[in-house]
């Protein structure tokens, strides 16, 4: 998000989870993936690239499974196996599936049936644990995803996992250096979950908590991230309330998420308390007033009554004042109850001109909120050495900015400014 606005990947304020210490060089590292390429990679993107989502293992569920073997001769227990086999093993080629007919795979092979695995271009290491990797699609398009470790204090790990929804963003959040990249398409629902699994296999463990915010705005691929959503919940294992969607705010979009009234946690990208400077940092904003996207947040309230958390990027100078948070509360406090604000020290990106603030403005900050009586937390900062900004890394290696497919766009927001600077 943070792709969708909250492109600042740092720590999350979710739920502890058992897991095992990963063990992590205390130096920046970057590698290539396994098999390194012996000259410059090539990236460029095909002018037509194949969609292969209908014939893609990656996503089905295990009664989807005992039906793609049912349709090729076989028994429907090798469905079962084939779920364990891509879910548990991670199994990325077809005919890695050794536990299955050789056959049954040349079968499957045939059918034009793939796992849907794309393979590790690259690796960031910071000091503190967190891994960034940047995930080679299909089409030599690359996208992002973090895995980020925290200790409690009995020594358990939860791990968490921030997935990217789409290849770039449309929204240009001035802070994000997603959105300085341009936007190209939605992910498929099998590339949100790869990425989940791809965090599970570098670290040896498994993920307790996914956060969509990563890069693209999850809400402008809601069909996709849903079903992602319930991929991840039913096959992979990790519970809703493990799961957090952020939004920058997409008209009507907020409503539909609560009718599906899921136990995940909604996190509303804010960033500014009042309309006039969330335009200057949310170009978006200017076509989903603050007034109406905090009425939706009141509804999803009560419809779910599931607590919404307020994203809220502090920047030096600009929205980091005392008078900003007093200014924020009054805002919160006219639209309801049951609100959290997450506060978050800006990750500088290169060629912004936004600074960090510094530590006893955001003290200030948090002590403004208090005394009006909201909940707060301030996010930690992670991966600070590893191009940990949503974006950063991938801009690196994909340099030429991406073109906007228009089928991707659709008619999704109509009355949003979704131009992109190609």
């Amino acid at each position: 998000m943070l792709a969708s606005s909250m492109a600042l990947i740092q720590q999350f304020s979710v739920p502890i989870a058992r897991g095992v210490r990963p063990s992590h060089r205390t130096c920046l590292r970057s590698c290539t993936m396994a098999v390194a390429p012996s000259s410059t990679p090539d990236l460029s993107i095909p002018s037509s690239t194949r969609d292969s989502s209908s014939q893609v293992l990656l996503g089905l569920s295990e009664k989807e499974l005992q039906q793609v073997a049912l349709d090729l001769g076989q028994q429907s227990y090798r469905g079962k196996q084939l779920h364990h086999l891509i879910y548990q093993r991670k199994v990325r080629e077809i005919q890695d599936l050794y536990q299955l007919p050789q056959a049954f795979r040349n079968d499957l092979q045939e059918a034009g049936w793939t796992v849907g695995r794309s393979p590790i271009f690259n690796t960031v290491t910071a000091a503190d644990g967190t891994i960034k990797l940047l995930l080679k699609l299909d089409d030599s398009r690359l996208i992002e995803t973090v895995g980020i470790p925290v200790e409690d204090d009995k020594g358990s790990v939860r791990l968490t996992a921030c997935v990217s929804s789409q290849v770039g963003c449309p929204l240009r959040c001035s802070f994000c250096a997603t959105g300085k990249g341009g936007f190209s398409r939605n992910l498929k629902r099998h590339e949100i979950v790869e990425q989940v699994l791809s965090i599970e296999e570098v670290f040896k463990q498994r993920v307790t908590n996914v956060v969509f915010m990563g890069m693209g705005e999850p809400m402008l691929n809601l069909k996709m991230v849903l079903a992602a959503h319930h991929c991840l919940n039913k096959d992979v294992q990790i519970g809703q309330r493990m799961i957090t969607i952020s939004t920058v705010g997409v008209p009507n979009t907020i409503k539909k998420l609560a009718s599906h009234k899921l136990q995940s946690t909604l996190a509303v990208s804010l960033h500014a308390p009042n309309q006039k400077l969330r335009e200057t940092i949310v170009p978006s904003a200017k076509s989903y007033p603050l007034d109406a996207l905090m009425s939706d947040c009141r509804e999803y309230f009560l419809e779910t009554s599931r607590r919404i958390s307020f994203e809220y990027a502090l920047l030096a100078g600009v929205n980091d004042s005392v008078d900003h948070a007093r200014e924020l509360a009054q805002l919160l406090h006219e639209w309801g109850h049951g609100y959290h604000v997450n506060l978050i020290p800006f990750n500088p990106i290169e060629g912004s001109e936004y600074r960090r603030p510094y530590k006893k403005a955001v003290q200030a900050f948090v002590s403004a909120l208090e005394s009006s009586k909201i909940t707060v937390s301030v996010r930690q900062t992670r991966g600070l050495d590893a191009n940990a900004a949503c974006g950063q890394l991938r801009n690196k290696y994909q340099k030429s900015p991406l073109v906007t497919d228009p089928e991707n766009m659709g008619s999704q927001l109509p009355n949003m400014d979704l131009a992109v600077t190609c």
